[in-house]
């Protein structure tokens, strides 16, 4: 089985002990890397906070806004802009509109079959 094996990898013998399922290699520095690896992940983290403590600083000297805040007092103004309207968004509605139940069908066959000619009307109602 070995030799099927090798010859279908064309002769690769050093990872064939891996993709059985054999002992891996051990890195005595694996421990180290990771080490140094989180050391680095925190320190882009705090690099990334004062950067944008420093920019939130910034905004405030300058007076500029963050973008959500624009956003919200735009749609505020709007908002108040057309509270008497005609072209406002609608909202919801009216109460009393569409709350009783009715028979669609039978009301738009009745109407459909009101502006049809006579004979086509008695064909319909059969």
């Amino acid at each position: 089985m070995e030799f099927v094996m090798k010859q279908a990898l064309g002769g690769a013998t050093k990872d064939m002990g891996k993709m059985l399922g054999g002992d891996e290699e051990k890195d005595p520095d694996a421990a180290k890397k990771a080490e140094e690896r989180q050391e680095a992940l925190r320190q882009e983290e705090e690099e990334r906070k004062a950067k944008f403590a420093r920019m939130e600083a910034e905004r405030e000297l300058y007076g500029i806004k963050k973008k959500e805040e624009r956003e919200a007092e735009a749609q505020a103004a709007l908002e108040a802009n057309s509270e008497g309207s005609l072209t406002r968004p609608k909202k919801a509605v009216p109460p009393g509109c569409g709350d009783e139940a009715e028979d669609d069908d039978d009301s738009i066959l009745d109407t459909v079959i009101k502006y049809l000619p006579g004979p086509l009307q008695d064909m319909l109602r059969k």
